[in-house]
């Protein structure tokens, strides 16, 4: 991903509440258009650098049941 595109979703989102990045997100997901991968994917990178051990430990954990045979 370019880092650019990184910077143009930031700035894009900057100062949103929890509420916003939450209609964000479903709104992301439902409409199910693959464009909108990379602002989840930077909403993703973003958490995670932020995020301490237990809690990549427990996403992982989360994620990975979601795609067991």
């Amino acid at each position: 991903m370019d880092f650019q595109i990184r910077q143009a979703i930031t700035a894009n989102v900057m100062g949103s509440d929890a509420a916003e990045f939450q209609d964000i997100v479903n709104d992301a997901i439902a409409r199910g258009e693959e464009h909108l991968l990379p602002g989840l994917g930077v909403f993703l990178e973003t958490w995670w650098k932020s995020a301490n051990e237990n809690e990549r430990n427990e996403f992982t954990k989360k994620l990975a049941q979601q795609f067991v045979n």
